[in-house]
């Protein structure tokens, strides 16, 4: 019997993503804010590259509502 070697796959899509935070948090739960927060995302309007992994891509989806997303091939 063989063994296999896992193989990671290339990511699908843009390797960066810019996300921008385009309404307040003032009213959502702490734990949206702390998610922001670690995207680094500080002021309204503030926007940072980041890449595009699972991780970012789960955190982004918990604060969706408030954010502005768009792709970014290189940096």
């Amino acid at each position: 019997m063989a063994i296999r070697k896992k193989t990671a796959k290339a990511p699908e899509g843009p390797a960066f993503i810019r996300v921008k935070l385009v309404r307040s948090l003032i009213g959502y739960p702490a734990k949206q804010r702390l998610v922001a927060r670690g995207l680094g995302l500080r002021k309204l309007n503030s926007e940072v590259v980041r890449p595009n992994t699972p991780e970012i891509r789960g955190m982004v989806q918990k604060i969706i509502h408030v954010l502005n997303v768009d792709a970014v091939e290189g940096k």
